[in-house]
């Protein structure tokens, strides 16, 4: 006989799996060999995981308290991401994850997609499905509520299943889509995160030049899926739809891939490629893995030749040196700074446009930020980013009213010795909260430098766009975190 510890840490050195990402009072299922990353707040820890298992493209393991209400947002947030998580909690929050579309106005999937509690002779058969399911399409977080760690259990381990996860899209759906595109006046391509998530860049870059089609960013998607200095991109559509339809007048087919439908101007019709079969009620849809889809398209079509019409400016100039900086020269002296394998995650939603226009992301896999916009992802979800990807620098654009939703994760970063760097923009005023709510009321006064040296990280302050550039090449290059508080005002 063997014990639920045992059985867990056999089946994750068979799956390869490595670390497991705690909240406060975790259950305890995993086994003490392996590399446990402790968050002093349990929706730090789902957000860490999240950029762990973002940048991994693995599910990542989650282990929580028998009651954690605190990570239930965190798990919506991955859901809303599609971010493969295996989840271990007890059979209270696994209720509640299971039942959270329940009590809403408006239906909606559950934020897990599959729990269950097994007995103890079915954890190895049920953590092989959790697996499996957390990677199914479309990916998303999963739940067990284990035994205790010892508990007796069946000594039989059972045998690794392989699967192949993308499902292929309809063929005959992609040939009319393709026939449609030849004949279209003015086609246009719209790519939101699903496409790197799948890793479709090579082939939306193919469909595109072959097609000659303009290619848009979905409005403030979670992660970049197109070289935004490449000719055919024309940067990110607008969140309100008035303005995303103008964006888009003139065209007459809008192929989005891995991304919700945009708004469409008059005269304009979509057709939809998705992972997701729920995304079936917006019209026409090809289900199926996306980066396959923007492939077949690719090779099923005619190559046009025709000129693009304008193109998306070069990044605007920084103004003149000032103190304290804008917001514009802080990311153009970061994009001059950091190397050019960086992985950028961005919690500043007021300058998002503006991180855009001047930190131009042109590799897969290098832009993180949260799908549902909730504040407190971007500080975690980098320290994650950066555990999972440890041979390429991780800098987090935070704002400091967004660094306070989620400040515990410094200790993390400091206590694990994650090399993350982490640019704080102050301006005082908590910016993000206002620009969602229009909040009235005294802005923050809070000393980024004194809270970051009191959870143990090195931290420094840089009033010039030189400075910026230099403290950023540093850290970036550093084998520990370091925190950067750049005082910045004015648009």
């Amino acid at each position: 006989m063997s014990t639920t510890s045992r059985a867990v840490a056999d089946w994750m050195r068979r799956r390869e799996l490595t670390t497991v990402f705690c909240g406060p009072g975790a259950s305890g299922a995993f086994p003490a060999g392996v590399r446990r990353i402790l968050a002093l707040q349990e929706a730090v820890a789902v957000a860490m995981a999240g950029g762990y298992a973002s940048v991994t493209g693995r599910p990542a393991l989650v282990d929580l308290a028998a009651d954690a209400p605190g990570a239930l947002g965190a798990v919506r947030g991955a859901a809303a991401g599609r971010t493969p998580l295996i989840l271990t909690a007890g059979p209270r929050l696994r209720a509640m994850l299971t039942m959270d579309a329940l009590f809403t106005a408006a239906p909606r999937r559950p934020p897990v997609k599959w729990s269950c509690e097994p007995r103890p002779q079915d954890v190895p058969d049920a953590l092989e499905w959790a697996y499996h399911l957390a990677l199914a399409p479309p990916r998303g977080p999963v739940c067990l509520a284990l035994p205790g760690p010892d508990t007796i259990t069946a000594e039989a381990v059972p045998p690794l299943r392989p699967m192949a996860a993308a499902a292929a899209p309809d063929p005959i759906a992609l040939g009319l889509l393709a026939e449609r595109l030849d004949c279209a006046h003015s086609p246009v391509l719209v790519v939101g995160a699903d496409v790197d998530a799948s890793g479709g860049w090579a082939a939306a870059v193919e469909l595109a030049e072959r097609c000659a089609l303009p290619v848009w960013e979905a409005p403030l998607a979670s992660r970049v899926s197109f070289p935004q200095s490449h000719p055919h991109y024309r940067g990110a559509l607008l969140p309100e739809a008035g303005p995303a339809a103008r964006q888009l007048a003139g065209h007459d087919l809008v192929v989005v891939a891995g991304a919700p439908p945009p708004p469409l101007p008059d005269g304009a019709e979509a057709v939809l490629l998705t992972c997701d079969p729920a995304d079936a009620p917006f019209g026409h849809v090809i289900c199926g893995d996306v980066r396959q889809a923007l492939a077949a398209l690719a090779e099923l079509t005619k190559v046009r030749e025709e000129p693009l019409p304008g193109a998306w400016p070069a990044p605007s100039p920084a103004p003149p040196g000032r103190r304290p900086m804008s917001p514009v020269t802080a990311l153009a002296a970061l994009a001059e700074g950091a190397p050019p394998e960086t992985i950028w995650v961005s919690e500043s939603p007021a300058i998002r446009p503006a991180f855009h226009d001047q930190i131009r992301i042109d590799r897969p896999g290098s832009f993180l930020c949260a799908a549902d916009g909730g504040p407190g992802h971007g500080l975690p979800a980098a320290i994650g980013a950066q555990l999972g990807r440890p041979y390429r620098p991780v800098v987090a654009v935070i704002g400091d009213g967004s660094l306070q939703h989620a400040v515990t994760a410094l200790w993390s970063a400091a206590a694990y010795r994650v090399p993350v760097t982490v640019v704080v923009l102050t301006d005082r005023e908590h910016a993000m909260m206002r620009w969602f709510r229009h909040l009235d009321g005294p802005g923050l006064d809070v000393d980024v430098r004194a809270v970051a040296k009191g959870y143990g990280l090195a931290a420094c302050q840089v009033e010039s766009g030189q400075a910026l550039s230099a403290a950023v090449r540093i850290a970036a290059a550093s084998d520990l975190p370091m925190l950067i508080e750049v005082p910045v005002s004015g648009p």
